[in-house]
């Protein structure tokens, strides 16, 4: 009987194979695709374009740091130059974001009203909140003013989560950001005094957990020379023949001593027994596994949205914009009369993936917004983007045709975060309270990032570690 078998190769699954794997533990990974990564999507071309279709980058947390240097990717970190802008536009043009208060105070983002709206909701003048659950949308213009809410919070949640401001929870989707109101009643004030531990001289940081580790900064964004595909994939070299690939999970029943999995496989069925069961897939597909064993969480899983997601990704002739590209990439609010919800100038963003005289920009178009996305071909979705780039971004007509190099549709792309998300997880784990042994490690529960998913990974490992114990 195998201690863990983690159905689900994405990155949260590997995370908790490797750590076991670290930790001495007999586990095996099981994906029913025929590559690992999940989301993780990096494509190469023969005349030298490099990109992505899903993830685009990571914002390097301790985890993810030590994953890669311990599958031998030390030397393969890349991280873009932190002071590089980010825009949003708006009303026809595109405004940089202000990352710091004196950036704030003159950006042209906000009216001078907005500006004075936002301080002082920051430092503690907020009215009280209408609901014990707020939606994003709901927050911030309590806190910041509807200026702050529409032109920079609404554009960055379509950014990561592709989703809608009005529907999501701002508990679950801003955690950290939601309990800095309950610390200080503002913002500023709950940041001081988290920063200071409520009182006393400033927390340290925690010491680094391996010397070896990277120095990065606040607001650097990471991949890898070989794009992001190359953390999965070293992960999967680790594992070796502890990783099956074509592995459809088709029965999970309990048996003596754990579980027994069912699959099908090339080499027809298999049948596992573990004591332990780690499910790292999408909420849709655990809802699926867990009918019989868990019918009250198979229900909360099952109501968990997941908007369809394009990313299209077209190589332009350098000489189709005015001025190099030098920024991360631009947002853009609902309400401008573009569809897209933002571009990366990729790049602008990591250097070297392109052939001389090319820029590549990699837009997202559809999520809870838009749910029509689901109806267009691959075609229309390119020429919607096309439309929009040439509004926003290009400046005038390349004597070329911009290069089409991919329009990656995701009919289920980012799980969102909607008011409620918490009573549904917490439905869930009441249920599975019942099934000792069983976990639920992905993106679905707290955090949709890339860092995320190993921190939540790591975790995970260490939590089965106990109950082996």
């Amino acid at each position: 009987m195998l201690d863990t078998l983690v159905v689900g190769a994405g990155l949260s699954g590997l995370s908790v194979a490797r750590s076991l794997q670290m930790a001495g533990r007999n586990v095996l990974v099981a994906e029913a695709q025929e590559r690992v990564g999940g989301n993780i999507l990096t494509q190469q071309s023969d005349d030298g374009f490099q990109w992505e279709e899903g993830p685009n980058s990571f914002s390097p947390n301790r985890e993810l740091l030590e994953l890669a240097v311990g599958v031998g990717l030390r030397d393969k970190l890349i991280f873009a130059d932190r002071r590089l802008p980010r825009f949003v536009y708006w009303r026809n043009s595109l405004h940089p974001v202000p990352m710091s208060p004196p950036r704030a105070v003159t950006t042209s983002l906000l009216s001078p009203l907005g500006k004075l709206r936002a301080v002082a909701g920051a430092i503690g003048f907020v009215p009280p909140a209408l609901s014990d659950e707020e939606s994003v949308a709901e927050f911030f213009t309590r806190h910041l003013g509807s200026e702050v809410a529409e032109r920079l919070v609404a554009p960055f949640v379509s950014g990561v989560y592709a989703g809608d401001v009005e529907r999501l929870s701002v508990s679950s989707a801003f955690r950290q950001v939601a309990k800095l109101s309950e610390v200080g009643g503002g913002l500023l004030a709950g940041a001081l005094l988290t920063r200071r531990g409520k009182s006393g001289p400033p927390q340290k940081l925690p010491p680094r957990v391996d010397p070896n580790l990277p120095r990065v900064q606040r607001g650097e964004l990471g991949s890898f020379v070989g794009g992001l595909k190359m953390l999965p994939e070293a992960i999967a070299a680790k594992l070796g023949t502890k990783l099956k690939l074509h592995w459809t999970l088709e029965h999970l029943v309990r048996c003596e001593g754990g579980y027994r999995a069912e699959f099908a496989t090339p080499e027809g069925q298999q049948q596992i027994e573990v004591r332990s069961l780690v499910l790292a897939t999408p909420a849709y597909r655990c809802a699926r596994v867990l009918q019989s064993l868990a019918p009250s969480a198979c229900q909360a899983l099952s109501e968990m949205p997941y908007p369809a997601v394009a990313c299209v990704v077209l190589a332009y002739p350098s000489s189709a914009f005015s001025s190099p590209l030098q920024g991360f990439g631009n947002l853009i609010p609902r309400g401008q009369g573009i569809r897209t919800l933002g571009t990366i100038w990729s790049s602008a963003l990591f250097p070297g993936r392109t052939p001389p005289g090319w820029e590549i920009l990699t837009s997202f178009i559809g999520g809870a917004t838009d749910p029509e996305l689901g109806t267009l071909s691959a075609q229309q979705i390119v020429a919607e983007v096309r439309r929009d780039l040439q509004r926003v971004l290009v400046d005038k007509e390349p004597n070329t045709e911009p290069r089409v190099l991919a329009a990656k549709v995701w009919p289920r792309a980012i799980p969102q975060y909607v008011l409620g998300h918490s009573d549904r997880l917490n439905r869930i784990q009441i249920d599975l309270d019942r099934l000792p042994g069983l976990y639920l490690c992905s993106n679905f529960t707290d955090g949709v990032a890339l860092g995320d998913c190993v921190r939540r990974g790591f975790e995970t490992a260490e939590a089965i570690g106990q109950y082996l114990n």
